[in-house]
């Protein structure tokens, strides 16, 4: 196999990566149908595939597999006998520009990015369903990718995406930005999509390792993206900061051999500290939006207190405390009182930190969680023989490897 053979296929992957959600958006404002555009995109890579290797990567390879997909949508009209005047706009669009020079529509694409990533972000999809199509549309994963880093089988994730197309064309869901009066409804159903991702690169529910740093980064990316698609949005921003602060601790949060390394033990020269000034940058932007800050506003200022503290122990977590008590008015749920629980451990200590625990554990049946903050503040408490029970029902609850592997070895120095 040649060089250029071998080249070309990582060169279109990285393109499609970079790409995709450009390609499918103006392909389906032209075709005027989520699914067909999504299709057209993917013969088209195929034909460049095979072409490129033989003719070589043209200059705007965007443009090139745009402009192909034009085309077989033209053939797809043809063979069904629906020549009309969408037809004769895009023949003539063809005709009047170069395949390989032609740019992207500059006064619409960015506009047309914006309608695709609100109809994968649809309300009539259910989150799995919104999860795999956001990644595979506007992400550029593939399906393949995507099983993996949710560890599901590929033919679950392929049935998933084409599940959504169906709904999508079934429900009849227009190619368009909300109106202002719904955009608020459909934004957090964006915004949730991304912080689900983000959710599960960052600490894995389940499998063999304990972060997942790709997905983590790609919700990163579609986030950045969405924040210069909607620059007026307060929580967009928020979110932005929110994962940048996130993201700025990976180098430091497993060690060589994929460990857990707790927060208290984290090397914090080896924090990013660049993504630390983007964060700090975004949710000053998001405040001087003057709307008040929403819920990832506020998970945001939390870790913002984690990212700016020059050491564990000069860590505010006064102010954490409060943080949590406004997120908690404003977005209730048993796992901020859990986090609160921690923050409240490590402001006044562990016996009231265990009350709240307590008040919450019957909220979340089942999970790891509760015995794991229990066994925390238990041990923290002196009441070592509760402390290493809690561990060892937590370490049976999860289904994390590396979370099991640390929580056994919690309830080991217990005995």
């Amino acid at each position: 196999m040649t060089d250029d053979a071998e080249r070309v296929p990582r060169a279109v992957a990285a393109i499609w990566r970079i790409e995709a959600a450009r390609i499918v958006a103006t392909l389906t404002r032209v075709v005027g149908d989520f699914g067909l555009a999504e299709d057209l995109a993917q013969e088209a890579v195929i034909d460049a595939l095979a072409q490129w290797p033989v003719e070589g990567v043209p200059r705007n390879p965007g443009a090139w597999l745009t402009a192909v997909a034009k085309r077989k949508a033209i053939d797809h009209w043809r063979r069904r006998e629906r020549l009309d005047d969408r037809y004769r706009a895009i023949a003539h669009d063809l005709e009047s520009r170069s395949d390989t020079d032609a740019p992207w529509d500059p006064d619409q694409i960015d506009d047309d990015v914006l309608r695709l990533v609100f109809i994968s972000c649809h309300p009539v999809l259910g989150r799995e369903a919104r999860i795999a199509l956001t990644l595979r549309v506007v992400g550029g994963l593939s399906t393949e990718e995507i099983a993996r880093a949710f560890l599901v089988p590929t033919a679950t994730i392929q049935q998933r995406v084409v599940r959504a197309k169906k709904t999508l064309a079934a429900a009849k869901v227009p190619f368009e930005v909300p109106s202002r009066d719904e955009l608020g409804a459909r934004l957090g159903s964006v915004l949730g999509v991304l912080y689900v991702i983000f959710t599960e690169g960052h600490t894995a529910s389940s499998g063999e390792t304990w972060v997942r740093v790709d997905l983590a980064q790609e919700a990163l990316r579609l986030a950045r993206v969405l924040a210069e698609l909607l620059p007026d949005e307060s929580e967009v921003l928020s979110l932005v900061a929110l994962f940048e602060f996130q993201s700025s601790r990976f180098p430091t949060r497993v060690d060589a051999h994929g460990e857990p390394i707790p927060l208290a033990d984290q090397d914090r020269t080896r924090w990013d500290r660049a993504q630390i000034t983007r964060g700090v940058r975004a949710l000053e932007r998001a405040d001087a939006r003057g709307r008040g800050r929403g819920a990832y506003g506020l998970q945001a200022a939390i870790a913002e207190c984690h990212a700016t503290a020059p050491t564990f122990a000069d860590t505010d977590w006064e102010r954490i405390v409060l943080l949590y008590e406004a997120l908690g008015q404003l977005a209730p749920s048993p796992v901020v009182e859990l986090n609160r629980a921690v923050a409240v451990s490590m402001a006044t200590g562990p016996a009231s930190a265990l009350l709240i625990v307590d008040r919450v554990a019957a909220q979340l049946p089942g999970h790891h969680i509760v015995p794991s903050v229990r066994g925390e503040l238990l041990a923290q408490l002196g009441r070592r023989d509760e402390a290493r029970s809690e561990f060892e029902e937590a370490a049976r609850l999860t289904a994390n490897d590396r979370e099991r592997a640390v929580l056994l070895a919690k309830a080991s120095t217990l005995e």
